[in-house]
């Protein structure tokens, strides 16, 4: 392609980029939500860090407050009943306050995001050719209309659509649903953004189709030095994919450390609860585990750690009072109070 600001698809960004640079930084992040129980605190007081060319998993049962997290970050949280608050820098820049023309300049260039049923997020009126093509002219002021649609054939190839320049000129409803999530792939990265946020992107999709949506977004990553942040509540999905994990409960990170050590040494009652949780193909048992009860709604969260009601290592008088705060390690993070006791189990070799 003549115009030097649109790199072909088969150039490896990667290789011109600072890998490990933090590109993403969530400061005391809290989210509240008016109902009719007044402010409803669904996100409290989060961090996170992502860098360049990492992908940091975000897991937790329905209700835990991932993918609220990811639309604040998005900017796509507005109204007069959300009140955000905190910090997010997007390559430095505050992102917290930003008003909603500023952050359009943004989204489709720096960030980008794909979400877990593709068909809800393409406009079944337009091809999907036309459809990478604005999101690049919208980004790219000195590209015209053939040198985008050019664009839009090249990632559809990139993203391993076949026949792409004949595909370009359909209609979401032609294609399937994994092909759907290569197309939001194709216009997520179109112009390649420093930031991924990938919200439960296989979950409506078959298993060996999947395998095949996970491998291309790896294989993207590793061309372009993607900082990939997954949102998900499978955690087969997280031991395939990310470097480290953050586990949220109540709206806050029960525990935060690199995915290995996660699933071997996990030191939260939480985090052994979901991991036991898992099938495991190995093992033959008459009934899986799960963990008790339910996620409290935001406006009856429980004094003490949030997660106790439901913890069978829970201790009266330790675990039912007072703030928990995260402490550990910047390797390892935890919100227990009896980590330092507690032996728990991570899955089994």
């Amino acid at each position: 392609m003549a115009d030097k600001t649109l790199p072909a698809a088969d150039e490896a960004v990667a290789d011109h980029v600072d890998l490990g640079q933090k590109v993403l930084e969530v400061t005391d992040l809290c989210i509240d939500f008016k109902t009719e129980h007044g402010w409803s605190r669904v996100v409290d007081h989060l961090d996170l860090v992502l860098r360049r060319g990492e992908t940091l998993g975000l897991v937790g049962e329905s209700g835990s407050g991932k993918t609220v997290t990811s639309l604040a970050i998005m900017g796509l949280l507005t109204g007069p009943k959300v009140r955000i608050t905190g910090s997010v820098r997007l390559e430095g820049r505050e992102l917290i306050g930003l008003s909603n023309r500023e952050m359009n300049d943004l989204r489709g260039k720096t960030i980008g995001m794909i979400f877990q049923e593709p068909r809800r997020s393409l406009n079944p009126a337009f091809t999907v050719g036309d459809q990478i093509a604005e999101v690049v002219r919208r980004h790219k002021a000195d590209v015209g209309r053939k040198e985008s649609w050019s664009r839009a054939v090249e990632m559809l190839d990139l993203v391993g659509i076949p026949d792409s320049e004949k595909r370009a000129h359909e209609y979401p409803h032609q294609f399937s649903g994994g092909m759907c999530q290569r197309v939001m792939l194709a216009m997520a990265v179109a112009c390649e953004p420093v930031v991924l946020i990938a919200d439960e992107p296989t979950t409506a999709l078959d298993v060996t189709v999947q395998a095949q949506v996970l491998d291309l977004l790896t294989e993207l990553q590793e061309r372009m030095g993607l900082g990939v942040l997954f949102i998900t509540h499978d955690l087969g999905v997280v031991a395939q994919t990310c470097d480290r994990v953050a586990v949220l409960y109540g709206g806050q990170v029960m525990e935060s450390t690199v995915a290995e050590k996660l699933f071997y040494e996990p030191e939260h009652p939480y985090t052994e609860g979901l991991l036991a949780s898992t099938p495991d193909a190995q093992v033959r048992a008459e009934r899986l585990f799960a963990i008790p009860g339910t996620v409290p709604a935001a406006w009856n969260w429980p004094s003490g750690c949030r997660f106790h009601p439901r913890c069978g290592y829970a201790a009266a008088g330790q675990c039912d009072e007072g703030t928990v705060p995260l402490e550990g390690s910047d390797h390892h993070l935890v919100r227990c109070v009896r980590s330092d006791v507690l032996r728990l189990e991570g899955i089994k070799e």
